[in-house]
């Protein structure tokens, strides 16, 4: 960066934002977590990619109590800033779970803080400071309560990617989600205490590798039966449907609770107490068994790798 004042030519150097090596994050989750030894309770922070239902399908699998603070794409500094326009805030928060997040956590009361980034999750990086605000948000959370448990929670992007759906879901997380807003956030937090990831992207990738290699498992076939429709009938590319929070819940719980999810009930309720779409025997299981799979073999999942 150049100033000119006074005809003298000014440079600005410009240090790049701090952050931890690979080799450094990764000693961060060298000691695993000990599971929690009864229900939690959950404070949810993020946009539509939460949403109202998968939350309310995690607390009944868990017997969990739960609060969030949502929107429509919103960026962590929009919930942070309040001028910062949150798109849907009025409508994604006209709920009995909803609770300021600031509020919430200064409280103490949660012992559990899983928040997410809006995606793109790039375009979040590049100008919505994206780390700085995972840094702030976490550190508002210990300082409410020095022993709650945070989580980033990794999501995905709109089907029709033009890199690619699975190849994003498999190079963002060290791309985007821990190699620069865990990296730059747990560099500048004095507390060496790790954030946690809740690797759903990933999970969501080894599924659809799983069912799209095979016969279809309960009528469930390729990737678009785990997103939901439009009103015209038409696919939306980037929300999930009953059968994909579902799964996202699924994964939520393993992570947490540190416990594999084989075994959980498969019938459960939306947040509005109807029922949701149930998956089939063979679908649940096989959901089951890839989620374990993977969150079991990721140390940033705080899960014992022994």
């Amino acid at each position: 960066m150049i100033a000119a004042i006074s005809g003298a030519v000014i440079w600005y150097v410009v240090k790049p934002p701090q952050a931890l090596t690979p080799a450094e994050l990764a000693a961060r989750y060298e000691t695993p977590l000990t599971p929690p030894d009864g229900p939690l309770k959950v404070f949810h922070l993020g946009h539509s990619l939460v949403g109202r239902d998968m939350p309310a399908i995690l607390a009944q699998l868990a017997g969990h109590e739960h609060a969030s603070q949502l929107g429509w794409g919103t960026p962590l500094k929009a919930h942070w800033e309040p001028d910062e326009p949150a798109q849907g805030f009025e409508t994604e928060n006209a709920h009995a779970h909803y609770r300021d997040a600031k509020e919430a956590l200064a409280s103490g009361e949660y012992n559990t803080f899983v928040l997410t980034e809006m995606v793109e999750i790039e375009a979040a990086i590049d100008y919505f400071d994206a780390p700085l605000y995972l840094e702030k948000w976490v550190t508002a959370a210990r300082d409410g309560n020095p022993h709650i448990r945070t989580y980033l929670y990794e999501s995905w992007h709109d089907l029709n990617d033009p890199e690619g759906w699975l190849d994003r879901l498999d190079t963002d997380p060290a791309r985007y989600w821990e190699g620069v807003l865990l990296a730059q956030a747990m560099a500048a937090i004095p507390d060496p205490e790790p954030i946690y990831v809740i690797p759903a992207g990933r999970v969501m990738a080894e599924l659809v590798r799983r069912i799209e290699a095979g016969k279809p498992v309960d009528g469930v076939a390729t990737r678009e039966d785990l997103f939901a429709r439009l009103e015209d009938g038409t696919l939306d590319p980037i929300h999930v449907n009953d059968l994909g929070a579902y799964l996202v819940a699924l994964t939520h719980y393993a992570v947490l609770y540190q416990r594999s999810p084989v075994g959980l009930p498969a019938q459960l309720d939306r947040a509005d107490g109807t029922p949701a779409k149930a998956p089939g025997p063979n679908l649940a299981r096989l959901m089951q068994d890839t989620v374990w799979d993977v969150v079991s073999a990721l140390p940033v999942t705080g899960i014992s790798q022994n």
